[in-house]
């Protein structure tokens, strides 16, 4: 029987205020730690994954006692089981949670689990009892530990000097009576939103699985959960205490999973293979989240006839159902047929106005056919939906450049810069902005109402 292991963990912090992590400081915290993620941490940028996540995080966020809902999600491209929630609302998931969880409920439950931890305050009390009162010295510190467990390396504790690296690795241990209560409250949050509570203790059972597989080295979530049989039987019979509703996961779930199964296959060909292996259990011909791996998995290998075919017959069964119709649209895309490509976005947008996966492939696919000013129209959009997205702001970089608009360059890179910490960046391309606009236009006043807020932040640094 597994023991009470010692963490390293990747912490649940923040939530309601009082004490040293609170207000503002809790939102500089957040903007400094997804900083420290946008440079060093390996991000899913795939705008359906982000959508389906962004949708169940959601689903779960108004059964959950937060006082901040206001979340900002990162989709980390690692294979580990992992997931955290961090002071600022910040949230993150990797991808190897879909490959690990076999259903929705599971993957839910470890959403669930770090939301209660979150809105229990359980890893800011432990901050505040260090008596580290410099916002930024505890942004640092918060920053270090997270990338040290998303990156499984040591590049996060690099950053933190001797007694403050030791100190942190103290403050990683949750106690047992935390996990509990997060236990307790993921429960509730699960049940409340629609969602199965039982779907925890399977989960648990997944990372002992893994736990005996992997003999001395942990799971990720693992090395940051203390997970005992106890604790286990004891949710088991939480769950037990819900009522039994029988309730069915959501296919979009099991679509996406197999999408990441194919990100992380270790070829196309192999992904292709195990794909169509699926395909030969009994029924699985009416599994429509293998047809969809597979179709992913020819479209990865090149084989975009059979991926066609696959694609139009889910779509004549499920008329309308967007993923079918954004993947399609790769394949178009791929196959360098733009008018297609175009054609099944366009009337797929029209039935869905603002739809993130629908707009950003419809800017890709203008972008491949050299439309910049049309390209641009969309990722405008998309980046007042999703300011914080730092890929979106390069894309339309590049085509308000290859529309020739050099302001809009400017502009989109100094949002570019703003999200990945280095301001001094933006405000020399919002100069440069400023520079090629005529004194009395209305751009110009945006631009140089931007420029004296970076101008601000930066001032507000060095003098902190």
């Amino acid at each position: 029987m597994p023991g009470h292991t010692q963490e390293s963990r990747l912490p649940s912090i923040g939530g309601a205020g009082g004490g040293l992590i609170a207000g503002q400081q809790e939102s500089d915290i957040g903007q400094q730690v997804m900083v420290s993620i946008r440079r060093s941490a390996p991000r899913i940028s795939d705008p359906l994954v982000y959508d389906y996540l962004s949708a169940i995080t959601y689903r779960l966020v108004p059964s959950a006692p937060l006082q901040n809902r206001d979340l900002t999600l990162a989709l980390i491209d690692s294979p580990a089981i992992n997931a955290f929630a961090v002071p600022g609302g910040i949230v993150g998931v990797n991808g190897g949670l879909f490959l690990n969880a076999a259903t929705e409920q599971q993957f839910a439950s470890v959403l669930a689990h770090e939301l209660a931890h979150l809105s229990q305050r359980h890893f800011a009390r432990r901050m505040e009892q260090q008596e580290t009162s410099a916002p930024l010295t505890l942004a640092g510190m918060i920053a270090g530990i997270v990338l040290s467990a998303v990156t499984q390396s040591d590049i996060g504790f690099a950053a933190i000097a001797g007694t403050q690296a030791l100190a942190a690795q103290n403050m990683l241990a949750y106690s047992r009576s935390h996990e509990q209560e997060a236990d307790r409250v993921g429960l509730d949050i699960l049940a409340s939103a629609g969602m199965d509570p039982r779907g925890m203790p399977e989960m648990f059972e997944i990372m002992m699985r893994q736990n005996r597989m992997q003999g001395n080295r942990l799971p990720e979530y693992l090395s940051t959960h203390p997970l005992t049989q106890s604790r286990v039987a004891d949710t088991r019979n939480r769950a037990e205490q819900y009522p039994d509703e029988n309730i069915r996961d959501g296919q979009e779930y099991h679509l996406m999973r197999s999408r990441l199964q194919v990100h992380y296959a270790p070829s196309p060909d192999v992904a292709v293979e195990t794909f169509e292996a699926y395909l030969d259990r009994p029924d699985a011909q009416r599994n429509e989240a293998i047809r969809y791996g597979l179709s992913v998995a020819y479209l990865e290998d090149r084989q975009y006839d059979k991926a066609v075919d696959i694609l139009d017959d889910l779509l004549a069964r499920n008329p309308g159902r967007i993923t079918f119709q954004v993947t399609l649209a790769e394949v178009r895309l791929a196959q360098d047929r733009m008018n297609d490509a175009r054609s099944i976005l366009k009337d797929a947008l029209a039935r869905n106005p603002g739809n993130y996966p629908i707009t950003h492939t419809l800017a890709l696919t203008e972008i491949a056919d050299g439309n910049g000013a049309a390209a641009a129209e969309y990722l405008k959009q998309l980046t007042r939906q999703l300011p914080g997205q730092e890929h979106l702001w390069l894309k339309l970089a590049e085509a308000e450049g290859m529309a020739r608009n050099i302001v809009g360059v400017h502009r989109a890179r100094a949002e570019y810069d703003v999200l990945m910490g280095d301001l001094e960046s933006a405000q020399r391309q919002l100069r440069q902005a400023q520079e090629k606009l005529p004194a009395g236009a209305p751009q110009r006043q945006i631009v140089t109402e931007r420029l004296a807020e970076i101008t601000s932040r930066l001032h507000a640094r060095a003098n902190s």
